[in-house]
């Protein structure tokens, strides 16, 4: 595997093999710095943005050894992505070192150069990958359910990773003090409803009591993994091609119906742990929906097995 990896994308392959270095020494980093940056260990965004990086660059390897047929593609997107990645983790853990925010931050001319050239680095190549949609639509695959899980799920992605421009928004609170005369040090946010660096979930830095967007937009963005993985465990149920893409249509919409649930729920301000009884409800539902989707998936199938026995 890792050579199909190595012959489909070198750049991406690399990245990933350098990523998981990077997650080495910001796990050392958690253990010696006791440096504290928004409510948070100065090491642990570079750790998390290291191991993210690394899933994404061997799983959009992985995705190119489906698509032989693009070789343009996979170099051009490859690269791109590999760029844009170094890019990104140069700044964040540069910006850690330094003992200060990466995203956010306009404290000074080098930290609003630095968080500019972020922004337009992603933008870039999120709009690489709307190419690699394309081939994966295009693309024709002996087995159909992982070819329409690839699709959904890089679509999927897309839609995710541009939720992240939500965060870069300058919250009403910033915007008050700036028409008041104040400086903006500060330009955007992870949280809904107060300032970033409050209570969190252990890991995940999730606020507990607010609205986070780093919540819909962390399964947007894993939509690429979740789908095919979907599709791959399907392999070993007794079913046919149709039934499986039949379940991994289900798979994809039910995914999105939650995207949709979790991203409300953050821009309304409340807590992923706390849900209202308007979000319990949409959950409520969204489950039952989910389950009668596989139903009635499974039961067709089972009507034509009935059907051909008779």
């Amino acid at each position: 595997m890792f050579a199909k990896l190595r012959h489909a994308s070198p750049a991406l392959t690399f990245t990933g093999i350098v990523m998981f270095g990077v997650l080495g020494l910001a796990a050392v980093g958690l253990v010696i710095d006791p440096r504290v940056v928004t409510g948070a260990p100065v090491w642990l965004k570079p750790a998390k943005f290291a191991a993210s990086i690394a899933i994404y660059a061997f799983t959009l390897a992985w995705i190119f050894t489906y698509l032989a047929q693009w070789p343009r593609l996979r170099r051009t997107v490859g690269w791109i992505t590999a760029a844009v990645m170094a890019i990104e983790m140069a700044i964040i853990a540069g910006q850690a070192y330094r003992g200060t925010t990466s995203h956010f931050n306009a404290a000074s001319p080098l930290d609003i150069t630095l968080l500019s050239i972020m922004g337009v680095a992603i933008v870039v190549q999120t709009l690489s990958t709307i190419a690699v949609a394309v081939a994966l639509w295009r693309q024709h695959f002996q087995d159909p359910a992982l070819g329409w899980a690839l699709r959904f799920g890089m679509t999927l992605t897309i839609v995710g990773a541009f939720t992240g421009g939500l965060m870069t928004t300058p919250t009403r609170a910033q915007l008050a003090a700036a028409r008041a005369g104040e400086r903006m040090t500060i330009a955007g946010a992870h949280t809904v409803g107060a300032p970033d660096g409050g209570p969190g979930l252990a890991g995940t830095g999730w606020s507990t009591e607010h609205g986070d967007l780093r919540v819909p937009h962390f399964l947007g963005l894993h939509a690429l993994q979740a789908l095919p993985i979907v599709a791959l465990l399907l392999v070993r149920r007794n079913l046919n091609d149709r039934a499986r893409v039949r379940l991994v249509g289900v798979a994809a919409a039910s995914y999105a119906s939650l995207f949709v649930i979790l991203l409300a729920q953050a821009l309304r301000g409340q807590s992923i742990v706390a849900p209202d009884l308007t979000t319990l409800i949409l959950l409520a539902s969204w489950l039952l929906a989910t389950g009668a989707a596989v139903a009635g998936a499974l039961n067709v199938r089972q009507a034509r097995v009935g059907a051909l026995a008779v």
